[in-house]
């Protein structure tokens, strides 16, 4: 072993899948060192859920990373931002709670990864969750660190939505994380008492000041370190100044857990993925692995802008004496917008009748944003409905540009590359416009602002979407877990980097396939797994 402060586990991230490892970690008895480069998660407006489009926007709490249109998306840079602050996207992100169905994971079954069916995975979800409200105990947890909570501010223009899209066949659902995702309702969220529930306040709150637990924030990882075939630590640099490097020792394992975007790329500046990348950015092979980096997949959302009438949007209510009286209302504990997500209602439905289960989810929002710039409130009263297809067939990439740690890789996820995919987007768009035009919401629309009434054909839908879509920040896939035989496959079923020893990867870039909805709860639900398989739980 070299010369440096050794712990029994290195954690390199501390998002939602390393705020969970550092936690199971400390209470069984390990030490830990738990390196973030962002900042603490001392901002207030973490920790106020509405100050989640201010947090977005703030450098200092986000890798501002850019995702390359390709031939899909010609001539667009699509912002792709990841949390970069302790408890990472979970400190920064719109607070939806979605499981995903079970086929998602019988799926990641399927492919020569044990242990990974929804059976196994189910006991995770119930682990983490402390669901408050109607629960079924047989699907649901209801004493984990993580509250689950339903909307206390309703609205009639979600109504109106839900309402609308059981017209068109979509039933009501009032809990899609139960044992049937289809349906329409409002979402649930990760908000408590009016305040954002983190991964950093859910499992670090109780052990920051553990002995066995040491948290470096300001710590950008530029390198794993090993000794022959083996990980024995990581090199950092302090976020203050990169000129001065230090490094940390694992007696056990390192655990990479820097996302879909950090992981691969610090894999790959530590001699770990495709030889010819590594030859072309000068780094030496130290494991030749083809699929590091590769196999990046998100859900990527077009939307449709409508002016509306008869009901308050986020529009006004969150401008002069209308916010003041909100900001009361959340400082008294009582519903406000303060303590709102990024969407409330949604409709998990099925583009395709003779389908399994949903393919597609329509998102309600009572707001609308200028140009789609977060937290640009139009002047009009307005409402964004979106949609998503849940599983994409487009597969992208994330490649490190050079050796240098500082610059941002090349991420190219080939939104609707896919021709399946490309239908399915044009299907959720018709949907939202559907949705629209039914009563009751029929009766709050004046008129459709984006992408407008002239725009009819599905070569002007595509091109609008193609155009004004954006991600969903739930970048998945590039570490992904697979058998021996998958030379793509850059993790086993254990999250061991196959090649090399004592080392692992547990975050969102593990996943062989995307779920079905947004990515925080099956990314906390890997990191609880991966806890049992590294402390040997059955």
């Amino acid at each position: 072993m070299i010369s440096m402060e050794t712990f029994d586990h290195v954690i390199v991230g501390g998002g939602s899948a390393g705020c969970v490892l550092a936690r199971r970690l400390v209470d069984a008895g390990r030490s830990v060192c738990l390196l973030e480069s962002g900042p603490p998660d001392s901002s207030p407006f973490i920790h106020l859920p509405a100050g989640f489009v201010r947090t977005l926007l703030d450098p200092a709490l986000t890798w501002r990373y850019k995702a390359d249109g390709g031939e899909s998306l010609p001539g667009r840079r699509i912002p792709a931002v990841h949390g970069r602050v302790l408890g990472g996207s979970s400190a920064v992100n719109g607070m939806i709670w979605v499981r995903g169905q079970p086929a998602d994971y019988d799926g990641w079954a399927a492919r020569g990864n044990p242990g990974w069916s929804f059976a196994d995975m189910l006991p995770m979800f119930r682990r983490i969750e402390r669901r408050i409200g109607e629960a079924d105990p047989g699907w649901r947890g209801t004493d984990g660190p993580v509250a689950v909570t339903d909307s206390d501010w309703r609205n009639p223009l979600c109504d109106a939505f839900i309402a609308a899209a059981g017209a068109l066949g979509v039933p009501a659902n009032p809990d899609t994380n139960g044992e049937r995702q289809e349906g329409a309702g409002y979402y649930q969220r990760n908000i408590v008492r009016g305040r954002r529930v983190s991964a950093a306040r859910a499992y670090l709150d109780a052990v920051r000041s553990h002995p066995g637990l040491t948290i470096r924030t300001g710590a950008h990882a530029t390198q794993l370190i090993f000794e022959g075939g083996r990980a024995v630590g990581v090199r950092y640099a302090r976020d203050d100044d990169r000129a001065v490097l230090a490094e940390v020792g694992a007696r056990a394992e390192v655990i990479v857990c820097a996302g879909a975007v950090g992981s691969p790329r610090l894999l790959q500046l530590s001699g770990v993925g495709p030889p010819e990348l590594l030859a072309a950015i000068g780094v030496p092979v130290r494991h030749a692995s083809p699929g590091v980096g590769e196999n990046l997949q998100d859900h990527y959302s077009p939307r449709v802008i409508v002016r509306v009438r008869n009901a308050a949007t986020l529009n006004e209510l969150a401008r002069g004496p209308r916010l003041a009286l909100e900001a009361l209302k959340w400082a008294a504990g009582r519903p406000s917008i303060l303590a709102l997500g990024v969407a409330l209602a949604h409709a998990f439905c099925r583009s395709d009748p003779t389908l399994d289960s949903p393919d597609v989810v329509v998102m309600f929002t009572p707001g609308s944003y200028k140009g789609g710039v977060l937290g640009n409130l139009d002047d009009f009263p307005g409402v964004t409905c979106g949609g998503w297809q849940l599983r994409p067939r487009s597969r992208g990439f994330v490649r490190a540009r050079s050796a240098d740690p500082f610059q941002f890789p090349a991420i190219q996820p080939n939104y609707l590359a896919d021709e399946r995919d490309q239908a399915t987007a044009l299907w959720a768009l018709k949907m939202a416009r559907r949705i629209m035009a039914t009563e009751p919401m029929a009766r709050h629309v004046v008129a459709e602002q984006a992408p407008g009434p002239a725009v009819t054909g599905d070569d002007e839908l595509l091109d609008y979407a193609r155009r004004t879509g954006t991600t969903t920040a739930h970048l998945v896939g590039t570490c992904r877990m697979g058998p021996d035989d998958d030379t793509g496959a850059v993790v086993d079923a254990q999250l061991r980097v196959r090649g090399v020893q004592s080392l692992r990867v547990v975050d969102a870039s593990v996943m062989p396939a995307i779920t079905s909805g947004n990515t925080n709860a099956p990314t906390l639900a890997i990191a609880e797994k991966a806890a049992d398989l590294i402390l040997g739980r059955a």
